[in-house]
């Protein structure tokens, strides 16, 4: 694919549309709006939250939640939003910094991935997965979800497959990005689902059978 294939009239005025939200609303995470009101309507102030990949998202979701815990694999980055919580006087926030080991690969066994290892399976109401090695956060996230609660992957139509007209999307064809992600789509195949997308990327909501249990 050529480097600016993507780069229609639909495209400039999605991006356009999505750049203006995201002045307009500064404070809401870099996820799709669609995906923001859900959330916004779907969160409660007794729900217990992990976020990989830290941001606007880490505020957001703890001004709304009991506790959110969030990881960072940025040094710098996390100095950045360690400033931001600190100024928002927020107190219900575990912040971690996730070592990524460059030499290992596939991230799996990195201590960004294993945080997940420190909630009970069927703790969680949501977990946010929005930093790297998406695919093993996705799947050490599954079990930790509690019945009802869900899964939030952003930038999904880069790991796995749709009708997405986003840049960069998997079809059907091509089929999720690996064989963590075939593991992970496997997984998530009953649940139900909300795909939403701004034209430029994705993110999609994907909710926990109230009857399963693991």
């Amino acid at each position: 694919m050529k480097p600016f294939s993507h780069w229609t009239l639909r495209y400039l005025k999605n991006r356009i549309g999505t750049l203006y939200y995201e002045k307009a609303y500064p404070d809401c995470p870099w996820l799709t709006r669609d995906a923001n009101e859900i959330l916004a309507s779907y969160l409660k102030k007794t729900d217990i939250g992990l976020e990989f990949g830290s941001g606007r998202s880490t505020i957001w979701f703890a001004s709304r939640v009991r506790k959110l815990t969030s990881v960072e694999h940025n040094d710098n980055w996390a100095g950045n939003v360690s400033e931001m919580i600190k100024k928002a006087n927020i107190s219900n926030i575990e912040y971690k910094y996730g070592h990524k080991d460059k030499k290992d690969e596939e991230g799996g066994c990195s201590e960004y991935v294993k945080v997940a290892d420190s909630f009970d399976d069927n703790s969680l109401d949501f977990c946010l997965v929005d930093g790297v090695c998406r695919d093993f956060c996705a799947l050490k996230a599954i079990n930790k979800i509690r019945p009802g609660g869900v899964l939030i992957i952003d930038n999904v139509n880069w790991f796995l497959p749709s009708l997405s007209y986003s840049p960069n999307s998997r079809s059907i064809k091509d089929g999720p990005k690996g064989p963590a992600w075939v593991e992970v789509a496997k997984e998530i195949d009953n649940w139900r689902k909300i795909w939403t997308t701004n034209g430029v990327w994705d993110t999609a909501l994907f909710f926990k059978p109230c009857n399963q249990n693991s």
